[in-house]
């Protein structure tokens, strides 16, 4: 049984590393064989900041977004599992990203989450740790494995981690998505989820 995943490249930022991470993770998740893989980049997309009056909960289908977010919200409504890749600002994840996961709400509920976080010394941790707190309030399902790349552009050459380990780790990440997306998909199905 096929999964369908979502990767979000979080920054928009000029000269992000997102797609180039994005990309291999991509790359690993199609080789795993257990996703039909589908990469969303931010940068593509019309988030402005500015939320309408409405709550996404409440409004449901009749939330007021911009055209120009359809293909985001069609692919977060549609998917059994994210993957979030994401840098660290200030200790935290980007704006860009925050804007996606509040211009939406049930269309992130009972399916999971993982996190491949880039930066300095903290390799993005601090950022996914934020983003765990958010996905829980949302009624997501965190991962726990996720990635971390701490000095990102030092650890990386021609589109590839340099530690040989890396694969290995990420087929944990994508083995425990893989589980999680299966599990609370059939509990979808068999009951909506009381969000």
């Amino acid at each position: 049984m096929t999964n369908k995943l979502v990767i979000i490249v979080g920054s928009v930022r000029e000269g992000r590393s997102g797609p180039v991470l994005a990309s291999w993770v991509a790359e690993q998740a199609r080789a795993h064989g257990g996703f039909d893989v589908t990469v969303v980049d931010l940068a593509e997309i019309d988030l402005p900041l500015a939320l309408p009056d409405a709550h996404p909960k409440l409004a449901a289908d009749d939330y007021p977004r911009p055209a120009g977010m359809a293909p985001l919200t069609a692919a977060i409504d549609g998917a059994d599992a994210f993957i979030v890749v994401t840098p660290e600002y200030n200790h935290s994840y980007p704006a860009s990203l925050k804007a996606a996961i509040d211009w939406h709400f049930t269309q992130w509920a009972a399916k999971p989450v993982a996190f491949v976080s880039y930066g300095g010394t903290a390799g993005g941790r601090h950022a996914a740790l934020h983003l765990e707190n958010v996905f829980i309030e949302l009624h997501a399902v965190p991962i726990r494995d996720g990635l971390s790349f701490p000095y990102y552009r030092r650890t990386w050459q021609d589109g590839r981690p340099l530690d040989p380990e890396t694969p290995q780790f990420t087929k944990t990440m994508l083995d425990q998505l893989t589980w999680w997306a299966t599990a609370l998909r059939t509990a979808r199905e068999a009951t909506p989820y009381p969000a």
